[in-house]
């Protein structure tokens, strides 16, 4: 296959492919078929405890040789006391009302930012490749991962973003696309920003930095590949494509509105999180429109909607559930990751030839 070998040869990898990380939904039999093929494979590790991220790490490195990526949120803790969490309890009762479940909680961190501990435990379990959303750590934290050979990927929303995250240190940066499901990487403007769509963002990132660019958001098949090669683009990363393969940790009744999506299914929301993030729109989205403004400071808003998620999925009932999804849902196919990954490719460098 004829593709640009820069990224390749960076990340230790053979196809320029990346699967997106998806905080709960990646799985280490979806990461690990996803490099056991010749891709990298990513585990979301942002929210998880220290046991539950060494698990996960033995579990990927059980099942594969292969790079890989652990991706870790960056951002500022959040200040509460200034916060008023009664519009948004006001506008959520109801609904939990409607599922029994009694009084809407206050807004809570149950995970913390990265910091000393974390850096200390991702030194200690030495992945091949590090990714960071929302910015990027201090100059001390990313000099102590490449003093380890840890490669490091940032996102950039904007032009001004992927120039930050180039001197900061960033071995490559995805260029993700308004197109993206799950949460904006925005982070040097204010998170409402950096809707910049993929064709245009690519192509700018592209020619504004001097290191490997990896396309994201919106692309869903061979076609979305090829074209991102064409602007410039050294590699790729799906992630909706990947929610309804078999290894992934998607449920039936996500898996179910991913299939039945349309292009203008989606919207980007900040009320599941409290950062903007694009999912299916349902019952929660529409109801609690006006309430954007009211979210708790990321992460604190998941605390007040974690019950009520749990509920619905519980019953059974997309309404209320976080369904992360990009705009390219229709185009995801049913199969394996790894054949996924390697017909992508193939039909990619296809299209190329031609």
């Amino acid at each position: 296959m004829t593709f640009p070998a820069d990224l390749t040869r960076l990340l230790n990898i053979e196809l320029p492919i990346i699967q997106a990380p998806m905080a709960g939904s990646a799985t280490p039999e979806l990461a690990a078929a996803v490099a056991n093929s010749g891709g990298l494979g990513s585990l979301g590790v942002a929210m998880m405890k220290p046991a539950e991220l060494r698990d996960a790490v033995a579990k990927l490195r059980s099942l594969t040789n292969k790079p890989f990526n652990l991706n870790f949120f960056v951002h500022r803790e959040p200040d509460l006391d200034g916060y008023d969490a009664a519009p948004m309890q006001a506008a959520l009762a109801p609904h939990y009302a409607e599922f029994g479940l009694g009084p809407v909680p206050v807004p809570a961190v149950h995970a913390p930012a990265f910091n000393a501990d974390t850096l200390a435990l991702v030194l200690e379990l030495a992945p091949p490749i590090v990714s960071f959303h929302f910015g990027m750590p201090d100059a001390a934290t990313l000099a102590a991962l490449k003093s380890k050979g840890i490669k490091i990927l940032g996102c950039a929303t904007t032009v001004a973003e992927a120039k930050r995250l180039a001197s900061d240190g960033a071995d490559a940066i995805i260029a993700q696309g308004h197109e993206a499901g799950g949460h904006r990487g925005t982070f040097l403007d204010h998170v409402d920003l950096g809707t910049v769509g993929t064709m245009a963002l690519v192509p700018q990132v592209v020619d504004a930095v001097s290191v490997p660019v990896i396309a994201a958001g919106g692309i869903g098949d061979g076609r979305g590949i090829a074209a991102s090669f064409m602007l410039g683009a050294s590699g790729v990363q799906l992630g909706t494509a990947y929610l309804v393969c078999p290894e992934a940790g998607t449920s039936a009744l996500y898996r179910k509105a991913l299939a039945e999506a349309s292009d203008h299914a989606t919207v980007v929301t900040k009320l599941f999180s409290g950062r903007p993030a694009r999912a299916i729109h349902n019952r929660l989205t529409q109801e609690l429109s006006a309430f954007e403004s009211k979210a708790a400071p990321f992460p604190a808003q998941r605390a007040m909607l974690a019950p009520l998620i749990a509920a619905s999925t519980r019953a059974e009932k997309a309404e209320f559930m976080q369904i992360w999804s990009g705009q390219a849902a229709r185009l995801a196919k049913v199969e394996p990751a790894g054949e996924k990954t390697t017909r992508l490719m193939r039909e990619a460098a296809a299209l190329m030839r031609g």
